[in-house]
């Protein structure tokens, strides 16, 4: 079952936010979003910022649960579709066995950063993104909950093609 779209209503989903961002600092040892921010404050930040945040589930073919509205834009879905989708099919058939490969080091090692990869819109548009950082998303137990990826470029392989 998806989360609902972050509101006002369900504090932008600060519970969800901030196992990411504790995820992240962990580790990372750096911040997702200014860590003075209350976590309302944050999450609606988080929810509205310039950068794609993603994360998905412990499925045994993971679906996503969380995609700021940056992603919701460069993927061309809204909430509820993203929060349907299988994040293996972010990326083409081609590009999978490389994301899988990529989710097994992330799974070994905790996090990795300065990621690269294509990644594939709903309106067919195919797009590079770099400089990634994902991460396992874990609570203060350690417990897993699965990964998450937050990138801030990206670059449009074939710009000509029309949404």
């Amino acid at each position: 079952m998806s989360l609902p779209e972050p509101a006002p209503d369900n504090d932008f989903l600060a519970f969800h936010t901030e196992r990411l961002r504790f995820s992240h600092r962990r580790w990372t040892g750096r911040e997702l979003i200014d860590a003075a921010r209350d976590p309302v404050d944050a999450a609606r930040r988080l929810y509205h910022a310039p950068f794609a945040l993603v994360s998905h589930g412990v499925e045994d073919d993971p679906v996503f649960n969380y995609a700021n509205l940056t992603a919701q834009r460069l993927f061309d879905m809204d909430w509820q579709t993203f929060t349907r989708l299988p994040s293996r099919l972010s990326a083409e058939t081609p590009q999978q066995a490389q994301r899988r490969r990529l989710l097994e080091q992330v799974s070994r090692h905790g996090y990795i950063s300065d990621y690269r990869g294509i990644r594939i819109a709903r309106n067919g548009r195919r797009f590079l993104i770099e400089g990634a950082v994902v991460w396992n998303v874990v609570d203060e137990r350690g417990d897993y909950h699965g990964q998450a990826a937050c990138f801030g470029r990206w670059r449009f392989i074939d710009p000509q093609r029309k949404s």
